[in-house]
C-alpha cells in the first residue's frame, strides 16, 4: 500500500461511521486535443486511461506517481469500485474534497455532478445510478492554466515556478471518499457559540424527512467524555434551529473556553430518530470562542488578545498543494506552536479541513483566506463570489477560524485605487462575508488599499529596526506610511478607528537547504537571522499602535527561501530561540558562526 494514501476521515467535523476511501490508485489520462467528451470516455472500457495517478495528488506532483509540471488542462480519471454489502437499504453519496477547477463525474455513464471552483468540496447521491457488482466512476477536470481571472492562489500562469508563484495543481486534489446514509438524514449543520449567554446556537438541515411520520433529533454534548446536557426535539422541517445552554462552570478564567492556550472543545453526538428508530448519527464538536472588536481593541473571549500569526502557504515539496499525510498537517500546527506562534494565517489558499482540525484540536488562530485572482472581469467576480460562499460555509464551525480574507493585497482588483467598479466589487466581498458570518471581522483586502475593513492590515518588509520603530510609534505615523507604496485605505475611506495589525513582514532569506531561492533580506549564518528576526519582530511587540502581526513565513516554498523551516520542515535555527524572540527576548542560546 502506498504510505501516502490519505485514509483518515476527510471531514472531520462531521462524522459518520460508515464510509469508504476512494484514494489511491486510479486510471488517469491526459486529454491536451479535449476529445474525451466527445468520444464518451465515460462510457468506454477504460481505454484511454492508460497511466496511472495517486489520488488525491495532482498528476504536477511527485506523490501523484507522475510528476509532469507542464501544461495539461484537460485530465481524465477512472475507478472501479463495488458497494459493500452492509452498505444495502441506504443512498450512497459520493464527496471530493476540491477539484481544480471544474469537474464532471459521471458513474456507470451517467452524469451525476457539475462543479465549478478549485478548492471548494461537492458530492453527488449516486444511488440511483448504481448497478449489482462493479461501478465506475468517471472524472473529467478542466484549469485553464494561463487564465488570470481564475481564483488560483498562487499557482503560477507559466509552466516554471518564478517570483512568488509556484506550481500549479491540475484536478483531484483533496481526498476522495463514498458514504451511505439513509433516505431520511442530517444533511449539515451549522454552530455559533455565545459565550456571553453560554448557549451554543445549532442550525440542522436536513435530506428526505418529507412524509415521515414523526421525526426527532437528539442531540447530546459532552466535554471530555463527561455528559452535559441532552436535548430532543421534533423535526418539522427541512431546517430546524435550536439553542442549547452549555452551564457547566464555563467563566473566563476557569472555565471550558478554547483558545490557543487552552483549547477546550465540546463532543456533540446527533441522532436522527425516524418513528422512534434511530437512522443517521453523526459526531461532532465545537468551541466556545468569541472574536470581537471593542473601543478599537482585538478580543478573544472578551479580553485583549495579541495575535502572533505565521505565514503558511500550506505547500510541501513532494505534494505541492496537498500534505503526504494527516501528520504532515498535524506537524506544521506543532511546529508554528513551537516557535511561539499562537495563530497561522493560510495564505492563498482554502486549506485542507484536516489541517483545520488539528488548529482546532492543538490550539492555533486560523486566517481563513480566498485563492484570489490576478485581473478583473464581471466573469471572474461571479466566479469569486459563488466559491467563497462555499468556503465559509464549509469552514464556518471551526473555532480556529477567527478571521476571513477574501482579497489580498489587491489581486484581482489591483485598479481598486481609482476604479468604482472595482470598489465596489470589494465593498460586497466584505458585506457578503459579513452577511455569512457576523461573528468573525472581516480583513477587505489585506494589506493595504482597503475600502470598508473590521481590521486595518499592513504589509511592510522593512528589515531596518529603527525604521520599523519610528514607522509605527504612533497611530498617525503608522496610518500615514506607505511601505510598499501604497495607501492603506483608499482616498475618501475614512479611518474609523480599527485595531492596526501587520500582516507581511520579514521574509528574511536563509539558506539552509540544497534549495536556491530569494527573500525580501538576507542573512548570513545562524547568529545573523536571529538578529534580523528580533530587528523585525521586537518592534512590533514594542509599538503601541501594532495589536498582531503575521511573519513571512513558516517555510521555504520552491524558489522562495525566506521560511523559518526548510521546505521539508527542517528548522533553520532552534525553535526556542524563535519562541524566545516572539516572547520579547534575545535566545539564550545564540547558535555559534
Amino acid at each position: 500500500m502506498n504510505a501516502n494514501r490519505r485514509e483518515e476521515y476527510p471531514r472531520p467535523q462531521f462524522v459518520r461511521e460508515q464510509w469508504m476511501s476512494l484514494n489511491g490508485e486510479w486510471g488517469f489520462a491526459f486529454d491536451d486535443e479535449a476529445i474525451g467528451e466527445r468520444d464518451r470516455w465515460y462510457e468506454g472500457d477504460g481505454s484511454p486511461f492508460v497511466r496511472a495517478i495517486q489520488v488525491p495528488f495532482c498528476y504536477q506532483s511527485e506523490l501523484s506517481g507522475i510528476g509532469d509540471p507542464s501544461f495539461h488542462d484537460v485530465v481524465w480519471y477512472r475507478r472501479v469500485f463495488a458497494v459493500p454489502a452492509d452498505y444495502a437499504g441506504k443512498r450512497l453519496l459520493l464527496h471530493f474534497g476540491a477539484v481544480d477547477y471544474e469537474a464532471r463525474v459521471w458513474v456507470n455513464g451517467r452524469l451525476v455532478a457539475s462543479h465549478e471552483g478549485g478548492h471548494t468540496p461537492f458530492h453527488a447521491d449516486i444511488t440511483d445510478v448504481l448497478t449489482e457488482g462493479d461501478n465506475v466512476i468517471t472524472v473529467r477536470a478542466e484549469d485553464y492554466s494561463k487564465d488570470v481571472t481564475l481564483p488560483r492562489g498562487k499557482q503560477f500562469w507559466e509552466e516554471k515556478s518564478a517570483s512568488i508563484f509556484y506550481t500549479r495543481t491540475t484536478g483531484i486534489w483533496q481526498s476522495v471518499w463514498l458514504e451511505p446514509v439513509s433516505a431520511a438524514h442530517i444533511g449539515r449543520i451549522r454552530l455559533t457559540p455565545d459565550i456571553d449567554r453560554n448557549e451554543i446556537q445549532l442550525q440542522f438541515f436536513f435530506g428526505g424527512i418529507a412524509g415521515k411520520a414523526e421525526v426527532r433529533l437528539q442531540a447530546t454534548v459532552s466535554f471530555q467524555g463527561e455528559p452535559v446536557c441532552t436535548d430532543t426535539f421534533s423535526v418539522a422541517r427541512e431546517t430546524e434551529q435550536r439553542t442549547i445552554g452549555i452551564h457547566d462552570f464555563n467563566d473566563h478564567s476557569l472555565g471550558r473556553w478554547w483558545s490557543p492556550e487552552r483549547p477546550n472543545l465540546y463532543d456533540l453526538e446527533l441522532t436522527l430518530l425516524v418513528d422512534g428508530q434511530a437512522v443517521d448519527r453523526v459526531q461532532s464538536y465545537f468551541g466556545m470562542r468569541k472574536i470581537s472588536i471593542e473601543d478599537g481593541v482585538v478580543l478573544l473571549n472578551n479580553r485583549p488578545y495579541y495575535m502572533k500569526l505565521v505565514l503558511d502557504q500550506g505547500y510541501f515539496p513532494t505534494g505541492l498543494l496537498t500534505a503526504p499525510s494527516d501528520d504532515d498537517l498535524r506537524r506544521d500546527v506543532e511546529l508554528t506552536k513551537e516557535m511561539g506562534f499562537n495563530g497561522a494565517r493560510k495564505h492563498q489558499k482554502i486549506e485542507d479541513p484536516r489541517y483545520l482540525y488539528w488548529a482546532d484540536r492543538l490550539g492555533l488562530l486560523v486566517w481563513g483566506e480566498m485563492a484570489n485572482a490576478y485581473h478583473f472581469t464581471e466573469s471572474y467576480a461571479g466566479r469569486i463570489t459563488r466559491e467563497w460562499l462555499q468556503a465559509v460555509e464549509r469552514d464556518y464551525n471551526h473555532p480556529c477560524i477567527v478571521a476571513w480574507v477574501p482579497l489580498n493585497e489587491s489581486w484581482g482588483v489591483t485598479n481598486i485605487l481609482v476604479d468604482p467598479q472595482q470598489q465596489q466589487h470589494a465593498l460586497a466581498l466584505y458585506h457578503l462575508t459579513k452577511s455569512l458570518d457576523p461573528m468573525r471581522p472581516v480583513i477587505s483586502n489585506d494589506g493595504w488599499e482597503h475600502m470598508k475593513t473590521d481590521l486595518v492590515t499592513i504589509h511592510d518588509y522593512e528589515w531596518r529596526r529603527e525604521t520599523l520603530q519610528e514607522r509605527y510609534a504612533t497611530k498617525d505615523a503608522a496610518l500615514a506610511a506607505k511601505p510598499a507604496g501604497r495607501w492603506l485605505l483608499v482616498p475618501g475611506v475614512p479611518y474609523e478607528g480599527q485595531p492596526i495589525l501587520m500582516t507581511e513582514f520579514g521574509g528574511i532569506s536563509f539558506k539552509k537547504s540544497d534549495w536556491e531561492g530569494w527573500g525580501y533580506s538576507g542573512a548570513s549564518d545562524d547568529e545573523d537571522f536571529l538578529k534580523r528576526l528580533a530587528d523585525v519582530v521586537h518592534p512590533m511587540l514594542a509599538s503601541p499602535v501594532i495589536q498582531g502581526f503575521c511573519y513571512t513565513q513558516l517555510t521555504d516554498v520552491e524558489q522562495e527561501i525566506n521560511g523559518l523551516l526548510t521546505y521539508d520542515r527542517r528548522p533553520k535555527v532552534p525553535l526556542s530561540a524563535i519562541r524566545e524572540i516572539n516572547e520579547g527576548k534575545l535566545p539564550s542560546v545564540v547558535p555559534q558562526r
